[in-house]
């Protein structure tokens, strides 16, 4: 008898529709989906997909409370024994809802989730450890693999088989340790990192040691009324017909536009070209991501002191972070030889 395997999908793999259809409801289709056909097929005769749950990203986003229920609920009524959500590659709404899932479901069910996610989407963070995510790459293109990859882990699983080391099997580390004998002593592989370090050749540490960012805040802006305030926008506001060719996503550039003379930002100067979110509501009015006319009305009543007359602009969807870093730090220094003391930087 065939493993039963229930898939999940957002409403554009889903083939529902695009941000437009964000908003859709959970549905349940009793056939394979999408990238489920490719599935179906690389888990062959040994597993059948039951059905496949479809849930729009601003749905899950917005309303996880009252969704993720329904949601646990389809897949309940499923009967199955592996759970498989996505791949989300880098889409950062997406990639959450699969990690929101994938949790509920096997604390519900008891039973192994397996999704497919870039290691720089936002749902890889606090990854819940019962949940086995493929590496993928960033968009679609890399679907086939991620996909065969996602078959191949969740069949091991479903038979009981124990899984590898995450960089020999392709997932992401999930933070468990498990004794192995080894043929070298811990000593003699750690002198021989060393030797390889000092020579600058390659080695791998046998030790992730996690990194973070020590960002140091800024003092507190004392009164407002005395200092010129900027504004910094990652939500891709543009010049209408985008000349300087900013990216919906893995942005490599930023703008800086002239406020100076105008009260708000018009629709017909300015639209937006992010690609992460619906930015329909941005592109009928610029102001809901750069408040240009809010914080005129505050100038004019003395709540700030003055707004620097420009605008820098970048789009941040699926961003580097070393790239980031950098946009920042560029940014930064602007700012500082403009002469702002504070700045307002306004996401999605």
């Amino acid at each position: 008898m065939a493993y039963r395997v229930v898939h999940y999908l957002n409403q554009f793999f889903g083939g529902i529709g695009g941000e437009e259809h964000a908003g859709t409801a959970p549905v349940l289709r009793p056939t394979p989906v999408g990238p489920g056909i490719l599935l179906q097929q690389c888990l062959g005769p040994e597993a059948t997909i039951a059905g496949t749950v479809i849930c729009g990203d601003n749905r899950m986003a917005e309303r996880a409370e009252d969704t993720l229920p329904e949601v646990v609920a389809m897949v309940r009524s499923l009967e199955p024994d592996l759970l498989i959500a996505g791949p989300a590659f880098a889409a950062g709404r997406y990639g959450l809802a699969c990690a929101m899932v994938g949790a509920s479901v096997r604390r519900a069910l008891g039973i192994p989730v397996v999704t497919g996610l870039s290691p720089e989407n936002p749902g890889a963070e606090g990854l819940d450890s019962g949940v086995i995510a493929v590496v993928t790459g960033d968009t679609a293109a890399s679907s086939r693999p991620a996909v065969e990859g996602m078959a191949r882990i969740g069949l091991k699983l479903l038979r009981g088989e124990p899984l590898g080391p995450a960089d020999v099997e392709g997932y992401l580390p999930t933070g468990r340790r498990i004794n192995e004998f080894g043929d070298v002593t811990g000593a003699d592989r750690m002198v021989e990192m060393l030797v390889r370090r000092l020579r600058r050749e390659p080695f791998t540490s046998e030790v992730v040691v996690p990194r973070f960012d020590g960002v140091i805040p800024a003092p507190p802006v004392r009164d407002l009324r005395e200092i010129v305030l900027g504004m910094v926008t990652t939500s891709g506001v543009v010049r209408q017909g985008n000349p300087e060719g900013v990216e919906s996503w893995r942005a490599t550039k930023w703008v800086r536009y002239s406020l100076a003379g105008l009260d708000r930002m018009s629709a017909e100067e300015y639209t937006c070209v992010h690609g992460g979110y619906d930015n329909r509501h941005v592109r009928a009015d610029p102001n809901r991501t750069v408040p240009l006319d809010v914080l005129r009305d505050w100038e004019k009543q003395g709540r700030i002191g003055r707004l620097h007359p420009m605008l820098w602009s970048t789009v941040g969807n699926v961003m580097p972070v070393e790239w980031a870093r950098q946009r920042g730090r560029e940014v930064a220094q602007e700012l500082r030889d403009a002469g702002i003391q504070a700045a307002i930087l306004t996401a999605t």
